[in-house]
């Protein structure tokens, strides 16, 4: 299957909701003042974001479309460009390419995201690129966290650095980062336990574990990556303002697009937050974490072939 093919399977569901609710506005109507309203609430209720919306919705206007020409197209091909437009300097295929300096990452989120399946993805497409990879078992909150991470490094076979459950996450980031300097790693993949943005104590673990690591490079964490899960919705602009508060966020990535219709969310992000977005999770298997390209996105949610 090409990534298009992968792209446009993994948000079928927010490209038909989106596409259908679309029709329904438009259909054998002209584009007038109320018309243009309607659109403009449906994209709001399509999770895209209030300033987003009343952009595209003056957009549409502006454009004056030809009531004899296919109004769902022309819309669909405004809100393409928009997408491509808005979303396009957020992509960061740089990330995953071949290294040679060390590369600390820092990887969090909110319980049940999918964080430790993600890295294993993303230590699967960093060691495919050449570089060289190690884990660090920084969720010792859960066992089954532990032992998830661990199977992920016999399958992609990467080394891991891993303590007993309940022992010191900083202390295993610590031991994970100078491992890496010692034997010329590339990346240290650095797992932390879900945590919620409103638990002070919590989110002052996770500082302590960013701050451990500069202790050994002053410049790490080199990447803080947030985990957000597409069946949130809206629910994800506080994780990211929360989150953001405590180390600035360098990367996102959006987990389980292919189970929900509010793939729209990640246009609010992008248009509020303006962060780089590393990759999305289009579904459960092993190869379905693909790098961000606002293009194939920008086709698939408007579901242009």
């Amino acid at each position: 299957m090409g990534i298009f093919e992968k792209f446009k399977l993994g948000l079928q569901k927010t490209a038909s909701s989106f596409s259908s609710g679309l029709k329904e506005i438009i259909i054998k109507k002209e584009i007038d003042d109320k018309t243009l309203d309607e659109i403009e609430e449906f994209l709001i209720q399509s999770d895209v974001g209030v300033i987003a919306s009343e952009e595209i919705k003056k957009i549409i206007a502006e454009k004056k479309i030809d009531p004899n020409k296919d109004k769902l197209e022309e819309i669909n091909l405004i809100l393409k460009n928009y997408i491509i437009s808005l979303m396009s300097p957020l992509e960061n295929s740089n990330f995953f390419s071949n290294k040679t300096d060390l590369n600390a990452v820092l990887v969090s989120g909110v319980n049940g995201v999918g964080k430790t399946t993600t890295i294993g993805k993303i230590g699967k497409i960093l060691k495919n690129n050449g570089n060289k990879v190690i884990f660090s078992a920084s969720d010792t909150f859960r066992a089954a966290a532990i032992e998830q991470l661990e199977n992920w490094a016999k399958k992609i076979d990467v080394d891991i650095i891993k303590s007993s459950q309940g022992s010191d996450p900083a202390s295993v980031a610590y031991k994970a980062v100078e491992e890496a300097i010692g034997k010329n790693f590339t990346h240290v993949l650095i797992d932390t336990a879900g945590r919620l943005q409103n638990k002070k104590n919590l989110m002052e673990e996770y500082k302590k574990i960013a701050n451990v690591t500069k202790k050994i490079d002053p410049k790490a964490p080199h990447e803080v990556l947030l985990v957000l899960d597409a069946t949130s919705g809206q629910n994800v602009i506080n994780q990211v303002e929360e989150f953001n508060k405590i180390i600035p966020i360098t990367g996102l990535i959006m987990t389980k697009l292919d189970g929900t219709a509010k793939g729209g969310i990640l246009i609010a992000l992008a248009k509020k937050y303006k962060l780089p977005i590393i990759a999305l999770g289009l579904g459960e298997k092993e190869d379905d974490l693909q790098i961000f390209e606002a293009e194939k996105f920008a086709n698939s949610f408007v579901n242009i072939n």
